[in-house]
């Protein structure tokens, strides 16, 4: 009897856990790229490695404090960009033979406006429970670098040389 959830049945696109034997393990991600990097200067069958972040975790980094004028500023702004990006299409492909500037203005006005109202609906919306910007990020605790168990060994030692130092690649 066979389950469903064997690896066998697994559907396309879903995640799977990667494989391989660890050739290195880094502090930051540029490290882990540089490791993988090194292996493919010096020709290594890099489609056998994967970078591995571990102990994932979500930094949200605070940028700056809310105020209503900086809410509607940015909500009208916004509005403006986009107004203008319709009024351009509109003053593009409008068949009339009058001023091409009349469908920029009133798109840009049009969306400053709604950018503005919108913008203090949804800050509105939150009643003073997030009154500050941020940009969240996904960092890992550690890199690991995988590589399929038929070149893990020449990829620990081409690694090896690196972690050595410049004169020992060569040697």
């Amino acid at each position: 009897m066979t389950s469903p959830f064997n690896s066998q049945s697994q559907m396309p696109g879903l995640p799977t856990p990667p494989t391989g034997w660890p050739i290195g393990s880094y502090a930051t991600y540029a490290e882990a790229q540089r490791a993988v990097d090194h292996l493919a200067d010096n020709q290594f069958p890099v489609a056998e490695v994967t970078i591995v972040g571990v102990d994932l975790m979500l930094v949200e980094r605070v940028l700056r404090r809310l105020t209503w004028g900086r809410v509607i500023g940015q909500g009208a702004a916004s509005g403006g960009w986009f107004g203008l990006f319709v009024g351009v299409l509109l003053s593009v492909f409008a068949a009339h033979a009058g001023d091409w500037r009349l469908p920029i203005l009133v798109a840009m006005a049009t969306g400053v406006v709604f950018g503005a109202v919108f913008a203090a609906a949804g800050y509105a919306s939150t009643r003073g429970r997030r009154d500050f910007a941020s940009a969240s990020q996904l960092v890992a605790g550690r890199y690991d670098v995988l590589c399929q168990p038929r070149h893990a060994e020449q990829a620990r030692d081409m690694l090896a040389k690196l972690a050595m130092g410049p004169g020992a690649a060569t040697a």
